[in-house]
């Protein structure tokens, strides 16, 4: 086991008097704008569809299965088999979080930070290989197994701490962190698409070398944000502020539950209830954004009265930036939304925030298909933006409810429990839409109505997420932990308590310590990449509005 004197270890890790902690959230996001690009892992289906024709796909021969596309190396794989890596990416994502959220509270934030990056660079450096050698199982092993442990505890790792940090901001604080995650493809994607486009050669399409180049590139950011990290000392807090003058709401505690009992109580089921039912709805809307807007407005999108199967090769082609810009749009809201809904919770509470979310997602998911059949672009795309703002919304509230309810001890492995919710989703909801909308097709829907059912049912899991989190209430006196239990706890996971004659950090940061300059450099060097990913993102979505 490792000892404190260990660089790796928790103890190394606590904070000084006069730690600034808005050092913190940058070395969070340098982590989640990293794994974040498992959102935009989309740019390499089609190019490794054709990795061995280079210009035109070799196709398999005819009755090939699962089984040739995993080891063949004379016939390109499809984009459907290829991108079986986006829901291994959230399954071991939601596994690992499960499964090591727990260790995460003992060993700390930095070694688990340093363990998601060696997991997820790792993993890329894989796929590069499984590329090289065109092998697929090499591919879904790396980048879907590997790197989905690397999601999962680099995406968790921040949590425990930041709250700890922010017991006056919960949700803005997780807002600022989460929402790197919803940028992290607008970072990555436009990167690895002027990788492949620079490495590309007669007999390559350059997605190995953009693997191995991207790995490099998160493997220093991620290392720098794990040795970032800094964990308050038990008893800390911004001075002048008080948990129990800061009650807004009678859900949240001041006593703390273990993690072993919260995972079995009612409150937490409801919550898994209520995530996995709003990611659910939201996240099978982003998988199909692009076909969704070209297939419901066809032609209209550049004034022909047409549907898409009445467009030529160019105007489909012409659709298609249409579709880009709404998908960059999209985007844009789940970023925003994830910071702009988590700092509102800390003004109206989480559970509002929640009936907020799944209230007007049920109103707005039943008006889409009269939307769509009036031909009202711009309203259709506005309920979309603000249905994906809540979805990011979601993702970034829960870890501050969970806090709420048991506590902030343990709040990091909770919320690792709890990630199960976004995998369930990832499959139900993108399986949900397509299956849905393959149906009817086959049953001679046209494509422009094709989506309509499926709005109604997305409506109705969003009804029956109001209804679980209408049920949350705080859990009971007996399940927190006693002062001997949570003693025994803190010193489990290695806290120190706070010397009395510390100085606390002020809530806005004047009475630390840390250089400012340091601060700024901090702040910068993530904010400048997840600036020009932003702007990059404005661009194309500036062709829609236009």
């Amino acid at each position: 086991m490792l000892n404190h004197y260990t660089l790796l270890s928790k103890e190394r890790t606590i904070a000084k008097p006069g730690f600034n902690r808005w050092l913190v959230p940058p070395a969070a996001l340098a982590i989640h704008l990293c794994i974040g690009m498992a959102y935009g892992f989309s740019v390499f289906w089609l190019p490794l569809s054709k990795a061995i024709g280079i210009d035109k796909a070799v196709a398999c021969p005819t009755g090939s299965g699962l089984m040739t596309q995993l080891f063949t190396q004379s016939c390109d794989w499809s984009v459907s088999t290829l991108s079986i890596m986006y829901t291994l990416f959230f399954v071991f994502l939601g596994s690992s979080a499960f499964l090591f959220g727990g260790w995460l509270e003992h060993a700390g934030p930095r070694k688990a930070g340093l363990v998601a990056a060696v997991c997820w660079c790792g993993g890329l450096l894989l796929t590069a290989l499984g590329v090289y050698e065109h092998q697929l199982w090499l591919m879904w092993l790396g980048g879907g197994v590997i790197g989905g442990i690397g999601l999962g505890l680099g995406y968790i790792s921040p949590v425990s701490t930041l709250i700890k940090w922010f017991p006056d901001k919960r949700g803005m604080a997780t807002g600022m962190a989460i929402m790197g995650f919803g940028g992290g493809a607008m970072i990555g994607a436009p990167l690895a698409d002027f990788l492949m486009r620079h490495f590309a050669t007669p007999t390559s399409v350059g997605v190995w070398q953009t693997f191995l180049v991207l790995a490099g590139i998160y493997f220093i950011f991620m290392v720098g944000g794990a040795f970032g990290y800094r964990v308050p000392a038990t008893g800390w807090k911004p001075s002048g502020w008080s948990e129990y003058s800061s009650k807004k709401q009678s859900l949240t505690t001041t006593k703390h539950v273990h993690l072993n009992v919260a995972w079995k109580t009612k409150q937490f089921w409801l919550i898994w209830g209520v995530l996995c039912l709003n990611v659910s709805a939201g996240i099978g809307i982003l998988a199909m954004a692009s076909p969704l807007l070209q297939e419901v407005f066809g032609g209209h999108l550049i004034g022909l009265n047409l549907s898409i199967n009445e467009l030529n090769a160019d105007q489909k082609k012409q659709i298609a930036t249409y579709a880009a810009g709404f998908t960059g749009l999209l985007s844009l809201f789940n970023i925003g939304g994830r910071f702009f809904w988590a700092s509102f919770s800390d003004v109206i509470g989480r559970k509002v925030t929640y009936f907020i979310f799944l209230s007007l997602g049920v109103l707005l998911y039943v008006a889409i298909p009269s939307i769509t059949h009036a031909g009202n672009l711009a309203l259709f795309v506005l309920c979309f933006c603000i249905i994906l703002s809540m979805y990011g919304g979601g993702f970034a509230t829960v870890p501050a409810y969970l806090a709420d309810i048991f506590g902030s001890q343990m709040v990091g492995a909770i919320h690792g429990r709890l990630l199960t919710a976004w995998s369930v989703a990832g499959v139900l909801g993108t399986l949900l839409i397509t299956n849905i909308r393959d149906y009817q097709l086959a049953h001679g829907v046209a494509k422009a109505d094709s989506y309509d059912i499926t709005m109604y049912i997305l409506a109705g899991l969003l009804a029956v997420g109001f209804i679980l989190n209408l049920m949350v209430r705080p859990v009971s006196e007996d399940k927190y932990m006693s002062d001997e239990e949570l003693a025994r706890e803190r010193q489990t996971a290695h806290d120190r308590v706070q010397e009395p004659s510390s100085t606390a950090v002020t809530i806005d940061g004047s009475a630390t310590t840390t250089p400012a300059i340091v601060v700024l450099l901090a702040w910068l060097a993530v904010g400048i990449p997840l600036a020009v990913g932003i702007w990059i993102t404005i661009q194309k979505a500036i062709v829609l509005i236009h």
